[in-house]
């Protein structure tokens, strides 16, 4: 792993093309900036979710229906929870109540269950919106699905409300294959987690950044790019730019004047 130092004349060197490590979301806010600049934008999804089986889950002795409450993440672990309950022929909790870090999240829920709000509550962006959910819901016995990477802050800060929980790994998220990208030459390359960097090394491990511009989501991963040796160009959030594609419409605003 390692970098070419780049100059300040590299930095700023017109973008033509960009590639977004996630696969497309339905409505991308690229789709502008592809426009504004006329450049090519390219999505791939550099990690891929596997499930846990019902038969390697069942090692763990755990069983979703003596839980009395539920905390979702994601849309994927609602998605590995409603199918381990599945394949494991348990019959959901009609009383059970759900725990969302978020109300897009938490409209997600109606695909499997009927949705009332006395048994579903909802925050805007992080676990500490539904404190006072947690307050009033203590006694609950709580279950929190994730991926094997597991969801450490969730549970020290679960911990700190005196609110015990286990966690069930009931998915994985592994690197994709993309052998049939044959090189990664791009003149930006966005990355929104450690995995999806993680993927990058796995499938060209004698990647040289030279005058690509490495841009990253979230603390983790801007430490992620900097601890592998790349130069990180473009960051987000940040107060005054809360999203990648406006970290992105910034930079592009002095490198393709």
């Amino acid at each position: 792993m390692g970098t070419t130092v780049k100059t300040s004349a590299d930095k700023l060197k017109k973008v033509k093309s960009i590639l977004v490590t996630q696969a497309k979301p339905e409505h991308s806010p690229y789709d502008a900036i592809q426009k504004k600049y006329d450049l090519q934008v390219d999505f791939i999804a550099f990690n891929q979710i596997d499930p846990v089986t019902e038969k390697e889950f069942r090692k763990a002795r755990i069983r979703p229906d003596e839980f009395t409450a539920v905390i979702f993440t994601s849309k994927t672990s609602i998605d590995h929870y409603f199918r381990m309950c599945e394949e494991m022929r348990i019959k959901v909790n009609p009383d059970m109540k759900y725990f969302c870090i978020t109300e897009a999240i938490g409209n997600y829920l109606q695909k499997f269950i009927l949705y009332r709000k006395r048994k579903v509550f909802v925050g805007t962006s992080s676990i500490e919106d539904l404190s006072g959910y947690f307050n009033k819901h203590r006694n609950e016995k709580f279950i929190l699905p994730t991926s094997d990477l597991g969801a450490k802050d969730i549970s020290d800060y679960l911990l700190t409300k005196n609110i015990k929980v286990i966690e069930a790994t009931m998915y994985r998220t592994v690197s994709c294959d993309l052998s049939h990208l044959k090189n990664i030459k791009y003149d930006v390359l966005v990355f929104f987690s450690p995995l999806s960097l993680k993927a990058m090394w796995d499938n060209f491990p004698d990647f040289k950044q030279d005058e690509t511009r490495i841009a990253a989501f979230g603390a983790q991963t801007c430490k992620a790019v900097l601890d592998s040796g790349l130069h990180l160009d473009i960051k987000a959030p940040s107060p005054e730019i809360p999203s990648m594609s406006m970290a992105l419409d910034k930079y592009l605003v002095v490198s393709n004047k």
